[in-house]
């Protein structure tokens, strides 16, 4: 009888432990998967062909004439001058007669898209872009139109695009960033972090910046420290920072150092795996020209590697960026080709082409792109004409080129049309505005209804325009 009762009471004991086991564990992944969870209730209005994106952007303002937007009249009445332009003074002064690309446009894809030749890797991609051949930016200033094509602002202190996404839809990885940042090895962009910043939102969404030649410090644990002495003062730790928040729940921007520390925490055993190049193959690594003699192509590369390796991990926005803020000398840290375009873009081009590509290609073999978005993007284009006695060409922010491809996105479709020339959008004029739309749209948002009230008004991505660009999905 002392026995039977002793079992069971040990069987109660087993199963109340097993019980708690299974309540604590239900418990921790709520706490994993709340904020995602809350976020996508509140902020999704439809379902989502896209959960992540990847933003590649070429600093500098690429010329869309030069690169996606072929123009035969360009090429026929080149050296005579731009009709009704004779007189037009742009960005840096007055400008020549009209000037063709020095490269020929080479039919690409099945569907036979004519790109310039300087991009023979890309080309194999175009069959799955979509292309926008009539945006229009509100500067013709680097670092503003910069910005703009980040915040949808000229001015700097609003939120990026992915600070707006990581606002709206929450992590995918507990323990990575939201929104990352990866840097050219020649720099910032133009304005730097304010292409990434939070702006108004919470100082949480900002981007972590990250590239593989800028390897994460401080991660490894000091020596003599165990394991689990490393765990009770992290846990300390959070146990002061949640009473503090609470005294202080106003306070965003300490809310946002207590969660990067914290998240420096947790990306002591994730970051240095997702960073570590190293575990890719042989194969993959010459796909991508890691290893290539050009040492800021094979930067380049490994950022690109980068990038696929922290979108598999559930990195939700990835910036991207191929190049830097101007320098002293046009066209030699970016794509601003004032100057010498010929030289500046057969130095850029093959820095661009090949990793891009085999970023591309790595993710649609992997399944990635079924709900992974990427964009393509400049801050503005450039004239058709050179610049009076240069052979470069100066800012044009009335008409330029953008692409995007993967989740939702309809493949070999052009949307709007600058004029003969490349001088003007005048076919289905579109904005940053509508870009954002149609992002926020395959993300499952509408972009009229993410908003966050600053200064008295509910504030959007979109400001108060915008409208999806329809023609470019599914």
């Amino acid at each position: 009888m002392i026995n039977q009762k002793i079992d069971a009471l040990d069987l109660t004991r087993r199963r109340f432990l097993r019980d708690a086991t299974l309540g604590m564990t239900g418990i921790a992944l709520t706490s994993l998967l709340g904020e995602e969870m809350l976020a996508a209730d509140q902020i999704r209005h439809h379902a989502p062909r896209a959960k992540q994106v990847l933003q590649i952007f070429c600093p500098g303002a690429a010329s869309h004439i030069d690169l996606w937007d072929h123009k035969p009249a360009l090429e026929k009445y080149s050296g005579t001058p731009l009709p009704g332009g004779e007189k037009e003074v742009t960005f840096q002064g007055k400008n020549g007669n009209l000037m063709k690309s020095p490269w020929p446009f080479v039919p690409a894809g099945k569907s036979g898209k004519r790109i310039t030749s300087l991009l023979p890797h890309l080309a194999a991609h175009v069959d799955e872009m979509a292309f926008i051949h009539s945006m229009t930016s509100r500067s013709n200033t680097h670092g503003p139109a910069n910005v703009f094509m980040s915040t949808g602002s000229v001015r700097e202190g609003f939120p990026s695009a992915g600070a707006w996404a990581g606002y709206a839809l929450g992590s995918l990885n507990d323990n990575l960033p939201t929104y990352v940042a990866i840097t050219d090895v020649r720099g910032e962009p133009p304005n730097g972090k304010a292409n990434w910043a939070s702006g108004f939102l919470p100082a949480q969404h900002q981007a972590v910046m990250l590239a593989a030649h800028q390897p994460l410090r401080n991660l490894d644990r000091p020596t003599g420290i165990s394991p689990a002495e490393d765990k009770a003062v992290r846990d300390f730790l959070q146990r002061i920072n949640q009473e503090n928040s609470a005294l202080h729940p106003g306070e965003s921007d300490l809310a946002a150092r207590t969660a990067s520390y914290e998240m420096a925490a947790r990306m002591q055993l994730a970051a240095p795996e997702v960073t570590d190049l190293t575990r890719e193959s042989t194969a993959t690594h010459r796909r991508y020209g890691t290893d290539d003699p050009n040492p800021l192509k094979a930067a380049y590369a490994r950022n690109c590697l980068l990038s696929r390796r922290l979108l598999e991990k559930g990195v939700r926005y990835v910036s991207l960026y191929c190049a830097s803020r101007a320098s002293g000398v046009d066209g030699l840290l970016n794509w601003d080709a004032h100057r010498t375009l010929k030289t500046d873009y057969e130095r850029h081009c093959p820095i661009f082409d090949q990793p891009t590509a085999a970023l591309l290609t790595d993710l649609r073999e992997r399944g990635m792109l079924k709900d992974t978005l990427v964009l393509w993007v400049t801050e503005f284009g450039r004239m058709p004409t050179h610049q009076e006695g240069t052979t470069g060409r100066d800012h044009n922010p009335d008409g330029f080129t953008l692409w995007m491809m993967g989740a939702g996105v309809r493949g070999g479709a052009s949307y709007g049309a600058t004029d003969e020339f490349g001088r003007r959008a005048v076919e289905n004029v579109t904005t940053v505005y509508d870009f954002y739309a149609t992002v926020l749209h395959l993300l499952g948002i509408d972009h009229e209804r993410l908003t966050w009230y600053h200064n008295g008004m509910n504030r959007r991505l979109t400001d108060v325009h915008g409208h999806v660009i329809r023609e470019l999905l599914l």
